[in-house]
Order: C-alpha cells, then structure tokens, then sequence
C-alpha cells in the first residue's frame, strides 16, 4: 500500500501539520471518541464474525472436510467469496469455475486497499498483515471515520473483532453440520449475502453506482439457470463497463450536437462574409 502525505493543515502552534486523512479541513471534520469507533466496530465485527457459523455448516454440506474448511477461513477470508466458492462446489459447478468466481469476486478488495492505504498511512512492516483484513466490513467502517486515528482504531477493531469471530464460528459450524442434518433446508447460505448487501445498499449513493448494481444483480439471475454454477457471478461484472459506455455515449451525444451546430454556424458566418 503507497503511503501519501495529507496536506498540511493548521492544528494549533505554528509549524504543526495534522496527521488526519485528506479530506475537508478539520473544523469541518469534528473528532469522534474513540469509544464510539471502538462501539462501531464492535458491532460490526460482532454481527458478521457470526455468520461464520453459516459458512462452516455450508460448506461441510457442499462435501469439504473440516480441515479445508477451516483453512479457506484463516487464509481466504472474505465471506462473499468464500461462500460463492462452496456454494459453486454444492451445486455441482466445476472446481477450476468455482474457483475463478471466488477469484473475481475477492478482487474488489484490491481496490478497497487502494483506497485504505491513504487513510490508515501504516508503516511498510504492517502493510502485509494489514492487507488480510482488507474487505467490506473494515473498509465499511474505516471510510466515514473523520480522522487517521479514528480509522486505524476502527479497522484495526473490526479486523481483529471479525477474524477471530469469523474463524471460530467457522469451526463450530463445520463441526455441528452432522447435527443439522440437511443443510440446505436451513439456508444459512444466504447469511453471509446478505450481511453484505446490508453494508453495500448504503454505499450505493449515485444514480450510476444503482443502475450498475441493478444490471449486474440482473444479469446474475438471467443467467443462473442456464449456465453452470459460478459463470453467472463471472458474467454479471459485465454490466460495469455496459453502463460506462453508455454514459460515455449519453455525454458525447450532447457534445457532439453542439460541436456540429458549432461548425455550421461558422460556415454559415463564412458565406455570408463571401
């Protein structure tokens, strides 16, 4: 993660410089008690961390051993992918398929990093160990903090809250899937979905952003039944850069109109001249 340099911002006595996030100046940033990040983050951390029982019991289910189970939480560890993998594997989909989706999937949290690193400005020791904890539910909190130090208390809480939470209920639920006989008729699978489009919906602050979440759950359900299980989540990304150039489109019709009705005014100016 790079680490960038806020713009100087007067805190106090000459020559100080704020170590808080860029963003708006600080008097229109007002500070946040720690307790209430550390409050936020708990709650998180707590609510998600639990839903690693659902993944545990499905993916016992979907036929991986409780080794590999607890494995794919410790070293994977992003729900969504986690789940859409076993889910893949229960409905009869192609490992090397699976897999892929998983992969696409985990890719946004490249992204969240990108992003991340700025804020939280963590020293180069910490980055690699950082960056296992970087998935929705962190960047969900860390983001609104109104400075550095209420985002690194925030990401470090929930990180810390949502791993061993979600490990451990990982592991009870892989061990009590026998108990619960058949799976699917819980429909525990369906947690960790929707624990994340409970954190996403608010993120959704554009027209743009909700035309793109809509086409891509769209595309995801028209496709579900006709291709094996994992394309259609690998297909749905599709609807991204559908809706770019559209909107590309949209703005270059109303630029490309004026430049014309531009052009044929200056002949126009030009005959009359003649």
């Amino acid at each position: 993660m790079a680490e960038q340099t806020a713009p100087p911002e007067s805190t106090g006595p000459a020559g100080a410089v704020s170590a808080g996030p860029p963003g708006p100046p600080a008097e229109a940033r007002p500070d946040k008690p720690d307790a209430a990040v550390v409050r936020d983050a708990l709650g998180v951390g707590i609510a998600v961390g639990l839903s690693g029982f659902a993944f545990g019991v499905t993916s016992a289910g979907s036929g991986l051993s409780l080794l590999q189970t607890c494995v794919l939480s410790l070293l994977v560890f992003t729900g969504a992918s986690q789940f859409a993998l076993v889910g893949a594997l229960a409905a009869g989909g192609n490992p090397y398929t699976a897999a892929a989706g998983a992969f696409f999937l985990g890719v946004r949290n490249a992204f969240y990093g990108l992003r991340l690193s700025q804020l939280l400005a963590l020293p180069r020791a910490v980055r690699p160990f950082a960056a296992h904890w970087v998935i929705d539910e962190t960047t969900a909190v860390t983001l609104p903090q109104p400075t550095r130090r209420a985002a690194r208390i925030g990401f470090t809480v929930t990180g810390l809250t949502l791993y061993v939470l979600w490990n451990l209920t990982t592991l009870v639920g892989a061990l009590g899937a026998e108990a619960l006989g058949d799976t699917d008729a819980w429909g525990l699978d369906a947690a960790s979905p929707a624990v994340f489009l409970a954190l996403l919906a608010p993120m959704l602050k554009s027209t743009t952003e909700r035309v793109t979440a809509g086409l891509a759950v769209l595309l995801a359900l028209t496709l579900l039944p006709v291709l094996p299980a994992g394309v259609p989540v690998l297909l749905s990304a599709l609807a991204a850069p559908a809706v770019l150039f559209l909107m590309g489109r949209t703005k270059r019709g109303p630029d490309a109109g004026n430049a014309a009705d531009g052009s044929a005014t200056q002949r126009k100016k030009g005959e009359r001249r003649s």
